[in-house]
């Protein structure tokens, strides 16, 4: 399907009742409206043109007194042009600047009509077309791809239902699990506003008031935290969802991107070289093997529980800083994903691109994970504000289905409506509600607190993780850890601290870390 076409569901004959000059929108007998993108005449022309169409007969030179100059003021050509280039750059993503992105299909391969009654996961052989993006986290627009730090993995899947975004990292779990925590967190991991430098200090500062990181440090200082490349990057969902099917069962789910490829690291040393050589390493990787025809492709995993069984364990499921188990919650094939395209525009389709985890469509719902109803509300918040109130107007973030509201004017609103009616209900208007699908009946009550959850848990799953990796890998690990505070500007308490916490996971890995940093003369 094009991404920027919409056909009609039905047979319906439809009418135009708006245009503009990028697209036509249509209205069918049930009111639905339809988007159709269309090049503008500027495109079209085979001359130059002003962005209101008028003939451009010299794009080379300024309009002058004489050939010398001064320019004149009113060559509009040369204003507008000039206002556009400095106008090229919106700002960038306080998090996750960094980013490639590649299109292709999603593919249900197992029946799962029992679980959910989302559309897109109706049947086997179902297809949708998404829209991927992988980033880097925490550093700039264009800094190396190699640095050891989170990824994102999202996903975007334009069903007949609307846009689903499956918004995820490349790590299953995440340093802190109350969202009100997330601006300090990021605060404390991007440059120093004194020295515009990464440093080790801040970071550790930071996590040594929260225990709950460390299982998220022993993903990320361990071998898997420098991908080495994103068609070889699994992908975690890593909030609890719900699941809901059409009679009403509820099922907790988490969603788990696995790559056909297979999962492949970079080591320090390594990252260094390759580092050196292409500082966009990961990106050429991803748009060459696809110009060439080698697709990659993920298997969507999914964990599912019974929400009976919620407090039955040592810790909370909805807890982001937890993984479940897989000899428990084991691994369950739904579906396929594969990337065959790349974007026609790096900055319509990466740019502009825009992921919301509150996004979703009927058969997947929300849980009270603190962490996901902070993002519920700030991924939007941030969207309106880096691409305006109408972003969800542009081509790559609209959905691909009918759709009708009265959600518009504001800034950037380019579609243009001559309706009346513009509020809900009305008699003039048929437009009606839909389907009722079903949502989460469970009643909430509690009393109004601002406390962390019963069950922190916070070490037992980092311990286990430490222990599962091999002798030369741990080394790698405690290194790692011990590097992170060295820092001259990290005081000794904190080393004292996260010598403690690291202690509480494993007896020998603390004491590893002790001797390490005893060995470097920072403790």
């Amino acid at each position: 399907m094009d991404p920027y076409k919409v056909r009609p569901s039905g047979s319906s004959a439809l009418s135009t009742v708006r245009l503009s000059q990028d697209h036509r929108i249509q209205r069918n007998a049930c009111c639905r409206v339809v988007v159709q993108y269309r090049p503008s005449s500027a495109y079209d022309s085979a001359h130059w043109t002003t962005n209101t169409g008028m003939p451009v007969f010299n794009n080379n030179s300024s309009l002058t007194v004489g050939s010398r100059g001064p320019i004149l003021l009113e060559d509009y050509h040369l204003v507008e042009k000039l206002a556009q280039f400095d106008r090229e750059r919106i700002p960038e993503r306080v998090v996750h600047a960094r980013g490639a992105v590649a299109k292709g299909f999603f593919e249900v391969t197992h029946d799962v009509s029992h679980l959910t009654c989302a559309d897109f996961l109706r049947a086997p052989g179902v297809q949708t077309p998404v829209i991927v993006r992988f980033s880097t986290v925490v550093h700039e627009r264009g800094s190396p791809e190699t640095l050891r730090d989170p990824r994102g993995f999202a996903v975007k899947f334009y069903t007949r239902e609307g846009n689903y975004d499956m918004v995820g990292n490349n790590m299953p779990v995440f340093f802190i699990r109350d969202g009100m925590k997330f601006p300090d967190m990021v605060h404390a991991f991007k440059p120093s506003p004194k020295t515009h430098m990464q440093e080790g200090w801040r970071i550790m500062d930071f996590l040594s008031h929260h225990p709950e990181s460390a299982h998220m440090l022993s993903f990320l200082l361990d071998d898997v935290g420098i991908p080495k490349c994103y068609r070889t990057m699994p992908g975690f969902g890593v909030h609890t969802f719900r699941l809901m099917a059409a009679n009403g069962k509820e099922t907790l789910v988490k969603f788990h991107w696995i790559p056909k490829a297979g999962t492949h690291s970079l080591l320090d040393e390594e990252a260094v070289v390759v580092g050196g050589t292409n500082h966009s390493h990961a990106t050429k990787d991803l748009y060459d093997a696809i110009a060439a025809g080698d697709y990659p492709e993920w298997t969507l995993a999914i964990q599912t529980m019974d929400p009976k069984d919620e407090d039955k364990f040592d810790f909370d499921p909805l807890d982001v800083t937890k993984t479940w188990p897989e000899d428990i919650f084991p691994l369950q094939p739904i579906g396929r994903m594969v990337l065959n395209r790349n974007p026609d525009n790096f900055f319509a389709e990466n740019e502009q691109l825009a992921f919301c985890p509150s996004l979703i469509v009927p058969g997947i719902q929300y849980t009270e994970d603190k962490l996901l109803q902070t993002r519920i509300f700030s991924y939007a918040d941030t969207q309106r504000h880096r691409l305006g109130p109408n972003y969800l107007l542009l081509p790559v973030n609209a959905p691909k289905c009918a759709y009708h509201n009265n959600h518009h004017e504001g800034a950037m609103n380019f579609l243009h409506r001559d309706e009346e009616i513009n509020y809900f209900p009305s008699r003039f208007d048929p437009v009606r509600h839909a389907k009722k699908y079903p949502i989460p009946s469970a009643v909430i009550s509690g009393r109004r607190e601002k406390v962390v959850i019963a069950k922190e848990n916070n070490f037992a799953q980092a311990g286990q993780r430490w222990r599962s990796f091999d002798a030369a890998r741990q080394a790698r690990f405690v290194d790692r850890a011990a590097s992170m505070l060295s820092d001259a500007k990290c005081s000794a308490e904190i080393r004292r601290i996260w010598v403690g916490y690291w202690t509480q996971a494993d007896q020998s890995l603390g004491g590893r870390v002790a001797q390490k940093l005893q060995a470097m003369g920072a403790l």
